[in-house]
């Protein structure tokens, strides 16, 4: 069942960045980026109150409070850069080069969260490597 949810996120990653160029057109990248965080903000508390998820609260630890924080600063910084991309290029090319995140993502968990490297996944990352190399080559 997770593959449904991930090839959900996929299409609407796609149509974030499709909605995000049109939206973006004549306005500061900034402003744009805090116009969506808030109503991702507003998304996201109004189905955690709806679902009564909200009594979770109590049992975060020091550590999920601490990586939770510092992956909603993650976050920001890369809506903060993905809409400045947006606003100055290609959304194809913005958004193909903004899935380099994967291969990253891949080295990482192998570094830090001692993850198997399979060889399938070594092939995958060196080709969304190679790929994102292709698109900014000139």
């Amino acid at each position: 069942m997770w593959w449904i949810y991930a090839l959900l996120s996929a299409l609407f990653a796609a149509l974030t960045a499709i909605f995000a160029k049109i939206g973006v057109e004549n306005v500061n990248s900034n402003l744009a980026t805090a116009i969506r965080t808030i109503v991702v903000l507003i998304m996201i508390w109004l189905i955690v109150i709806v679902k009564n998820e909200v009594r979770g609260i109590t049992e975060l630890g020091t550590r999920n409070w601490v990586f939770l924080i510092i992956s909603g600063l993650a976050t920001g910084i890369s809506w903060i850069f993905y809409f400045k991309a947006l606003q100055m290029g290609e959304v194809s090319k913005v958004a193909g080069i903004d899935k380099l995140s994967l291969a990253l993502t891949i080295i990482f968990a192998i570094i830090f969260l001692n993850e198997e490297l399979t060889w399938k996944t070594a092939v995958g990352a060196s080709l969304i490597i190679a790929g994102t190399l292709f698109l900014i080559w000139k």
